[in-house]
């Protein structure tokens, strides 16, 4: 009996089951805990509602409670309370341009229904006793009974995510993230929404349930900042003053007078002070509302930035922002969360936004000199060794200029570095010169650049190779290199150029090959001859040269018993003899092919070797760090081989076939920082009397949940958790050492840094400082002779710490020099 198969075809269009629907779209509507904590705070607001209260378990992990005192849900509505798309909002699309309430499309709560076990308890104005309702997870009321509650409603959700595993997974691990990004958000509506008490709080475990945030339902948006940062922060804000833009401004966003609508934004709020001192580290605390809904303008948080920095460089201002404007001239109905919003004439507000904030500035209220040197950022300073004089800038190979890398090989390397007394110093009396002078100023192009002399290529200058560019950057300068190799061992001769800086490697092997077809030239070229006559430069016939013309017919040659037992090959006499050539066309061609075919395959060998591909140039640093931290595993740190030392401050290493170069500064500089970093506990120094900090409640969350990372920092607190919201930590203690101090600015920036990386050790920025410059002190420096075991061990090192590639300062600590299988198939 066969199957008959009635299923449709695999690529056939249906379509999709409405519960799929439902659950595909409900994780695009709600995409964190600080979405879905919006979505049931804007449905309080919504229910006009002065006080709303959320309440958390675990962070929002296990559970989320937002109860409030608006208006209920009346029972005719209990069964659409959850429905996909039932809302009170709107009857028809034209309803949406007026719309003024928060929420309007009646997702929120079928949304959280399908990611949730969601609950309501709730009683309308005119019920007398609330009631209970469950809801299954198509949003539908599955269970309703009575339940004691006043005036308002409260809705709970349990385990949100649950129902997406990987989601859920993914929401768990990263909680306490989570957790910031929902009170940043909830701190936007306690700013706007004046007149409305909102509170935040969190329990953990079966512990006492502890405030997150709290306003007290002013009127009044400053006094709501207040009551969320602490008065701190209002002493540092001046109110928005908005004035029409002026005439340059208008040209440069390219308006005119006549075009302008009258009145069209009305502009409010505050903003940092251009002071010093009072801005922020970071733009953590900017609050952006259109008509009072929180919202993210990118253009006018880009200008207020700018405008802010042309007063206060290197800091971020606060902004509570909020603009309002005719809802026919807003769309908001652009993506799920609401966020982003489209506005008519967007470059008149940004004009008017522009000139206000420079008038503000300029006022005198907080004018300060525009006279500032502009500083580059660490990150984009060139950082060179400590040497006399400044390096030449790097050079390109010319087109057509045989590859550098082709000329080195292990056996060449090994030989240069194998003797560190001899190689390196080549005497006692060098050495202590190199000891007293500091480093020569030598570059790492004497690999590459230099004479290669021979019969068969009388080019005298190789191109400069990506070592040259290293080494130009450390300040090496000013020699060449002759290369010259033959089949058995290939070596590098160094003729320094700087009678001042005599480079400290001594040639190895200096013996040169050619081809048979130009040795004729000897006996035409003069030149050539008294080349071939030099001591240094004796020329010889590869083995493989030799069988050539052996086997072949058309070549014999005449050698005496001495010259054939010779050491040193010399130039042979050739006689030509004519043969009969049998020619076929198509033979030629079948060859061609085939000779095409195998250049492409072994052209896509070398590429499958070539993992490292960023030249040695401060312009590719960051894709030299990609590629290593791609390649380079911290095991293989042990399997590298020390070829040697060069220039008494470079350690040669070879992995398989790869050459890497590696800064013996630079990476023992780092070693001991991270060392630093991981150990060092910072002794504090008593305060006479407790400083209040006037911490957030967030703020203050992050500090007591990570109170070991502050001590060894060097900071020790008073933690008072009965008291009152940012008066629960007071500093007793203040880290210093020798010259440095430190102080609250340092908690609020360790704040800032545990809020994204929580229970993760980590240091102020002036901390670092000082460690970079005590394990800058402490490191082996350039022109330091090392041993073996001194070189192995400071490669080992790069591979007991997280971040290898650069030094504290910036400065690369390796880079792949060459790969010896790429060099070998060229």
């Amino acid at each position: 009996m066969t199957d008959v198969c009635t299923s449709e075809p695999a690529g056939a269009i249906r379509a999709i089951d409405k519960h799929s629907v439902h659950r595909i779209c409900s994780g695009q509507v709600v995409l964190s805990l600080a979405t879905a904590v919006k979505e049931l705070v804007e449905n309080s607001i919504d229910a006009g509602a002065t006080n709303v209260e959320v309440k958390l378990k675990e962070c929002g992990a296990e559970q989320i409670e937002v109860s409030d005192n608006g208006r209920g849900v009346e029972e005719a509505n209990f069964e659409g309370l959850a429905l996909k798309h039932h809302t009170s909002k709107l009857r028809d699309f034209s309803d949406l341009i007026h719309v003024e309430t928060f929420g309007f499309r009646g997702e929120a709560l079928s949304s959280l229904c399908a990611l949730s076990d969601l609950s309501v308890i709730t009683c309308h104005e005119s019920s007398q006793i609330g009631t209970k309702l469950l809801f299954d997870h198509k949003g539908h009321l599955v269970q309703q009974s009575p339940c004691p509650r006043q005036q308002g409603t409260t809705v709970t959700l349990q385990q949100l995510f649950y129902t997406l595993p990987v989601r859920h997974k993914e929401f768990q691990r990263n909680i306490k993230k989570e957790f910031a990004k929902m009170i940043h958000v909830l701190q936007a509506y306690c700013i706007v929404s004046t007149g409305v008490r909102i509170t935040c709080s969190n329990q953990t475990g079966q512990g006492k349930r502890s405030a997150v945030l709290s306003t007290g339902g002013s009127q009044s948006m400053r006094d709501n900042i207040g009551a969320i940062f602490g008065p701190k922060q209002m002493q540092s804000l001046l109110p928005f003053r908005q004035v029409s833009p002026s005439e340059n401004i208008m040209e440069e966003y390219g308006l005119k007078d006549g075009d302008l609508p009258k009145q069209l934004f009305t502009l409010s709020g505050f903003v940092s002070t251009g002071d010093h001192g009072v801005g922020r580290s970071a733009s953590d605390r900017q609050f952006f509302f259109i008509n009072s809904r929180p919202c993210d303008p990118v253009k006018v948080s880009k200008l207020v930035n700018e405008v802010y920095h042309m007063y206060n460089r290197h800091q971020y201002p606060f902004v509570a922002l909020n603009i309002a404007v005719a809802s026919d001239c807003v769309d908001v109905n652009v993506t799920p969360d609401k966020r982003q919003i489209f506005l008519q004439e967007e470059k008149l507000l940004l004009a008017i936004l522009k000139s206000s904030l420079i008038n503000m500035y300029e006022a005198g209220v907080n004018k300060m000199s525009l006279n500032y040197t502009p500083t580059v950022s660490s990150a984009s300073k060139e950082v060179h060794l400590p040497v006399e004089d400044k390096a030449e800038p790097a050079e390109t190979n010319q087109p057509g200029t045989p590859s550098p890398k082709s000329t080195m090989n292990l056996a060449a390397l090994k030989a240069a570095f194998s003797n560190q007394n001899s190689a390196l110093s080549g005497s006692k009396s060098s050495t202590e010169k190199a000891s007293k002078s500091g480093p020569s100023q030598k570059t790492l192009q004497c690999f590459f650049k230099g004479s290669v002399k021979s019969p068969v290529q009388p080019r005298r200058e190789a191109a400069k190779g990506s070592l040259g560019v290293w080494a130009e950057l450390h300040g090496f300068r000013n020699e060449r290199v002759s290369v010259r190799e033959n089949d058995s061992e290939r070596g590098l001769a160094v003729e320094s150029q700087d009678p001042q800086h005599p480079v400290s490697f001594k040639p190895v092997v200096e013996n040169v090959t050619h081809d048979s077809s130009v040795s004729q030239n000897l006996h035409e070229d003069p030149e050539l001859q008294a080349e071939a006559r030099s001591p240094v430069e004796d020329s010889v016939i590869i083995p493989e040269a030799k069988r050539a013309r052996r086997d072949d017919p058309c070549f014999t040659a005449e050698r005496t018993p001495d010259t054939a037992s010779s050491t040193t090959d010399v130039p042979v006499c050739l006689q030509r003899r004519t043969v009969p050539l049998h020619f076929c066309l198509q033979a030629l061609a079948a060859g061609m092919k085939r000779l095409q075919q195998q250049q492409r395959r072994q052209a896509a060998d070398r590429l499958c070797y070539r993992r490292f591909r960023a030249n040695i140039s401060p312009g590719e640093n960051q894709r030299a760090e990609d590629e290593l931290r791609r390649e380079i595993s911290k095991d293989m740190f042990k399997e590298m081989e020390i070829i040697g030392q060069f220039n008494l401050g470079f350690i040669i290493t070879k992995l398989n076939s790869d050459i890497f170069m590696i800064d013996q500064h630079a990476t023992d500089e780092k070693y001991n920082f991270e060392m630093l970093q991981q150990h060092t506990v910072l002794q504090g120094q008593r305060l006479i009397v407790p400083q209040k900090l006037h911490l957030t409640a967030v703020s203050e969350n992050v500090l007591l949940e990570n109170v070991e990372i502050f001590q060894k920092n060097g900071f020790e607190f008073l933690i008072d958790e009965d008291a009152q919201v940012m008066e629960r930590v007071k500093l007793v203690s203040l880290p210093t050492s020798r010259n440095w101090t430190f102080g609250p600015a340092d908690i609020e920036e360790l704040i800032f840094m545990l809020s994204d990386s929580p229970g993760v050790m980590c240091r102020p920025s002036r901390v670092r400082q000082m460690f970079a410059s005590r394990a800058c002190r402490k490191s082996v420096m350039i022109g330091t002779a090392l041993s073996v075991s001194e070189m192995k061990k400071l490669v080992i090192h790069m591979g007991e710490i997280e971040h290898p590639w650069n030094c504290p300062h910036g400065r690369p600590t390796m880079r792949h020099l060459a790969n010896l299988e790429i060099i070998s198939q060229g």
